[in-house]
């Protein structure tokens, strides 16, 4: 079976600036895949291209066996992803399920299925109670919840997750590690950056660490731990100084 995701030299310039230098990532099918990155890396960027949101400096792109980069393949493989991008972008002036019943039409489902997965996503994520505030008046944690629904919605047969547990509650935290483990169980994709290395140590099966644009490592979660915690490893393998406060004299406990 093809993979979920695969690049070849996926890169993309900005002006002078290489922020995703030629990078080769495969994501089987039915895995939970960590990438992982510090600030700046080039994580957002990937997501954006593997998404069809940006075109690539150079490079291809495959998601679910179809080339993102042709237009009418791309459109047919986004009826089967579901998307939480960096940005948050909800319409404002509209309800919960104004918002899930817009989503669900975009992706050209049956109103009578539109209707009983939002009532059920509303509930299972908390937001059964508020679904007739508009999403201005959400809290971002709340924010999230919907974007997570609105990302589950299609069914998706592969899930992007760009720092999905942001500025959410231990809670909500909880129900959509649960929610996202049941999704993988049942032989889908999810494909999540996340700084708090705690959930990507729970969740994910593999892992891919990208620094200054290039994937440095990419092996099943066990491979790249090799018997430490995951974030020792990350920390030695993005070559990270993680002794820079010992060199700030004055933040030392006076003697």
């Amino acid at each position: 079976m093809s993979p979920a995701i695969e690049t070849r030299g996926l890169t993309r310039d900005f002006g002078d600036f290489r922020a995703v230098d030629g990078i080769d990532l495969r994501v089987e099918r039915g895995t939970f895949y960590g990438f992982l990155g510090p600030n700046g890396a080039g994580k957002s960027t990937t997501i954006k291209m593997l998404t069809g949101l940006l075109a690539p400096s150079e490079g291809t792109v495959r998601v679910l066996d179809r080339d993102i980069l042709d237009p009418k393949q791309s459109l047919d493989a986004k009826r089967h992803i579901g998307v939480i991008a960096e940005n948050l972008s909800l319409f404002d002036n509209l309800t919960a399920r104004e918002y899930l019943t817009f989503v669900g039409r975009m992706y050209l489902m049956p109103r009578d299925t539109i209707r009983q997965r939002s009532a059920e996503l509303l509930d299972v994520l908390g937001l059964a109670n508020e679904e007739k505030k508009l999403t201005l008046e959400y809290s971002h944690g709340m924010k999230k919840k919907l974007a997570l629904a609105a990302a589950l919605l299609p069914n998706p047969d592969l899930l992007f997750l760009d720092e999905p547990f942001e500025g959410v509650d231990a809670i909500t935290s909880r129900v959509i590690r649960d929610l996202l483990a049941g999704f993988v169980a049942r032989g889908s994709t999810v494909f999540l950056t996340s700084h708090v290395l705690e959930i990507v140590e729970r969740l994910c099966t593999h892992v891919g660490i990208i620094t200054g644009g290039r994937l440095t490592e990419q092996a099943s979660l066990e491979s790249i731990r090799q018997g430490d915690s995951l974030e020792n490893r990350f920390i030695q393998l993005a070559g990270a100084d993680a002794t820079a406060t010992s060199k700030l004299a004055w933040l030392e406990v006076a003697q």
